[in-house]
Parts: structure tokens; sequence; C-alpha cells
């Protein structure tokens, strides 16, 4: 089974790529994030004329996640137990946001989350990011025997997964909190399978000419349970994807898994 996650920064503008990359790399399911866009205005129709079934949450033009999948989807959840949410008045009711979907795909279950941003170290975000990552945690502690938790993380775990550490100094996505807290997805029984096939960048900024420059970030995984992550027979990240009129500023993590 060919799993894929690909934060998409918008399914209506990228609706026709994402198909003919679907197509182009043989893809089983495909786990998107940043869909922006409610339920009623994802393109359920052009994936159905391709034979995928899809399940998607989003409740307005930011964030949003999706589960395409031609071995079966059932089981849909729209969030995950414990699911923190966040409002930037944190005297209002803190609401949940479109940032994790589950469901079962071909005997195995498929989260695909958008981690929040964390924004700047001082926000409220940041700390909303970290009670999001310990509630994944928690959640992860009683994942079925074959599942997998894949998606845009927001963490760079390792100084080499950034093109320049000097670069982020007092910034997010490289602290310590973070990358402990990623660490504790680790410690809970989650294996990274999609580094052990390819360690390279899978994100670089619009701005700057990033990608033509190399200066990219490794922010975008999956995460198996050790049985399933046993599975895993290869994979990489689908550079191409990231080039060319109208991409993506992230590129697809593939990872094979017998099933």
């Amino acid at each position: 089974m060919r799993i894929v996650n690909w934060n998409v920064n918008s399914i209506r503008t990228r609706a026709d790529r994402v198909l003919e990359f679907l197509s182009r790399q043989d893809v089983d399911v495909l786990a998107m994030q940043e869909t922006k866009c409610k339920d009623e205005q994802f393109p359920y129709l052009m994936f159905q004329g391709v034979g995928y079934e899809v399940a998607h949450v989003g409740y307005d033009q930011w964030n949003g996640v999706a589960i395409a999948s031609r071995v079966g989807l059932t089981d849909v959840e729209d969030h995950f137990a414990g699911q923190p949410g966040f409002h930037k008045d944190p005297e209002k009711p803190q609401q949940l946001e479109a940032r994790a979907l589950g469901a079962t795909c071909g005997g195995v279950r498929v989260w695909s989350l958008y981690v929040p941003n964390g924004r700047e170290i001082a926000d409220r975000h940041y700390d909303y990011k970290l009670r999001w990552l310990d509630a994944l945690r928690r959640h992860a502690l009683q994942a079925p025997e074959l599942a997998v938790y894949l998606g845009d993380m927001n963490i760079a775990p390792f100084d080499t997964d950034v093109w320049d550490i000097q670069a982020f100094a007092g910034a997010t996505h490289v602290t310590e909190p973070e990358r402990i807290a990623f660490a504790q997805l680790e410690e809970a029984g989650l294996v990274e399978t999609s580094r052990r096939f390819d360690a390279g960048y899978s994100y670089w900024d619009y701005k700057g000419a990033r990608f033509q420059r190399g200066e990219g970030m490794k922010i975008d995984f999956q995460l198996a349970t050790p049985a399933l992550a046993a599975r895993a027979t290869g994979g990489f990240i689908d550079r191409d994807e990231r080039s060319g009129k109208g991409a993506s500023d992230h590129a697809p993590v593939i990872v094979d898994y017998e099933v």
C-alpha cells in the first residue's frame, strides 16, 4: 500500500495537480493538509471520478485536512480524543480547529495531521502547539496495531533538518520543547518511517527563492506503529512536485507498506 502525506496549500488551487500526482505515483492513500476550504467546497467529485473516496474536515478558509483512498475509507473521525482547541482570546471558548482526521483505509488506521504552527515562542499559539502534541502523544498510546500518523508536523527534529540552524535562532519549529514533544511521539511507540528512506527536505518557503537555492526544512513525516513500520519497504520525497508553476510549498512524502 502506497501511503502519502502532502500539505497541498489549498486544494481548490491545486486539485488538477494533485489528481495528476495520484495517477503518476500510483497512490493508494493520500493524507492532505492545509486544504483551506469548508467541507462543502472540497472537490469531491474530481477525486471520485478517478476512483478515490474522500473524507474532509474544514470549517473555513484556514487549516483543513483530508484523506483520499482507493482501498476503502471507513470509521471517519474529524478529531482525535483529547484534541485541544484554540482561540486567540483566552477568555473565549477554545474551539477545535480542522487539524486532524482519522479513517481506516485497507486495514490501516490513517491520521492526517496538521500540527499547529506555533507562530512565535511568546505567542499563545506556541503553548497551544505543545498541548496539541501532548494530546496526540496520549492518543497514540491507544493506537491499533496498524496505524500511521502523518502530515505536516511543523517541527524540524534535528539541526540537519533545516538549511541553516543559525537562521532559526529564536524561532519556532526548532526549539527544545518542540523537539522533545516530537521525540515523545516516538517514545509513545511510533516509528518515523519516512526518514528511513529519504532524509531530505520536504518544505521550501516561497520567499527568497528557497527551493531554487536548496534552502528548505524537513517538517513533514510519517510516524507508524511498530507493526506497520516493520512492513515499510521503501519511500521518497517527490521534489518534482515542489517545482513548476502552481506548486505547493511542500513536497509529497511517500512510503510503501506491505499490508
